[in-house]
């Protein structure tokens, strides 16, 4: 069943930013409904949470969406993507639905999706903000924040990006990332997440594919954060080797793995016209149901490079979680913890109907 989104996609991100969250997430009386524990708690790099399941980074835009989410009982909850500046968001629109017949597989992917505002189940979406970001100024006091207010059993994870500027040399773009991870250490944020899955700025490649690149930022990051775990975001890999090498490289430098973040298509609308408009915005990322078999598929791989370099990362599962069989589904082919953005837009009590699920 889809309910309100708290994260409205009929209005800008700013607006959004100002007024939001909605639907159940802003209902005060539905508050704390479901954050007591299950009966039993769960590790998460030696926190101890009520349940191995979240939010990623993503949907929780400041927070008092990340907030609105600890009180509906999201138990690991990830404060949106920052930077070390203030960086705009894409105009509006910035949401739409797609329309998918069964999985999107990476040979879908190469074609065109159709996009409208037909907010339907099986429900998959585009999102393109190009990763947003207030001063430091703001986010690091509401981040801070939001740290303290986690309940018991609950954890705040906060996730960044570096950002690329004209004139810039590697290294410097290297110390954008060592500068944000130190913004972030001073929080007090108990657990860092770095995002090597979206596009670098100006170009359509990924991060993560840049093997000896990530390996080097990863490790400048674990200098400034010490024994802060450090979580990597990645995307799908269709190149097993590919998958292998980046594994070897940071499964000895991060402790966690995130897999994965959207699927990229060219998006049109009903009359065949670039539905998102703006320079570079043809394509687009693609999240919710039509993805999970790309998050399964990775969950099930980095459970086998782990045993086969016996490293102790752990890997968390996220792409296409909308209901309690999908959060199993996904526990089942080896993720430690789950997350779900799309589902859990649409359904605030996913947390919820999962934890009844595990008593």
């Amino acid at each position: 069943m889809l309910y309100e989104p708290f994260y409205d996609p009929e209005k800008s991100y700013e607006d959004n930013f100002k007024d939001g969250p909605f639907g159940a997430f802003a209902d005060e009386k539905a508050l704390n409904l479901s954050t007591s524990q299950v009966g039993k708690s769960y590790d998460f790099f030696g926190f101890k949470v009520n349940s191995p399941f979240g939010i990623p980074a993503g949907p929780l835009i400041n927070g008092n969406f990340a907030r609105a989410a600890l009180d509906k009982g999201f138990d690991i909850v990830t404060y949106k993507t920052v930077r070390s500046a203030k960086y705009s968001c894409h105009p509006w629109p910035n949401v739409l639905s797609v329309k998918i017949d069964g999985d999107l597989t990476l040979e879908k992917a190469q074609g065109e999706l159709v996009a409208d505002k037909d907010y339907r189940e099986p429900l998959s979406i585009t999102n393109s903000f190009g990763v947003p970001s207030f001063d430091p100024e703001f986010w690091q006091k509401d981040l801070s924040e939001t740290v303290k207010y986690a309940h018991t059993g609950q954890i705040v994870v906060g996730s960044f990006q570096g950002t690329k500027k004209e004139g810039q040399n590697a290294e410097e773009y290297i110390n954008d990332y060592r500068i944000t991870a130190k913004m972030l250490k001073d929080t007090g944020v108990k657990v860092v997440e770095v995002n090597f899955s979206c596009p670098n700025e100006g170009t359509n490649n990924l991060l993560c594919y840049d093997i000896e690149r990530s390996a080097k930022i990863a490790r400048a990051i674990k200098e400034i954060i010490g024994d802060i775990p450090l979580i990597v975001k990645i995307a799908y890999y269709n190149d097993d080797n590919a998958l292998r090498n980046f594994v070897k490289e940071i499964g000895s430098v991060a402790q966690g793995i995130s897999a994965i973040n959207t699927i990229p298509a060219k998006i049109i609308d009903k009359n065949g016209e670039q539905a998102l408009p703006g320079e570079g915005r043809s394509r687009s990322g693609i999240c919710g149901h039509a993805i999970k078999w790309a998050g399964l598929d990775m969950v099930k791989r980095l459970k086998k490079l782990r045993e086969e370099f016996n490293y102790s990362y752990i890997i968390i599962g996220v792409g296409g979680v909308a209901s309690p069989e999908d959060f199993f589904e996904y526990r089942n082919a080896g993720a430690d913890i789950v997350m779900s953005a799309t589902g859990a837009m649409w359904n605030p009590y996913l947390a919820r109907d999962i934890k009844e699920r595990l008593r």
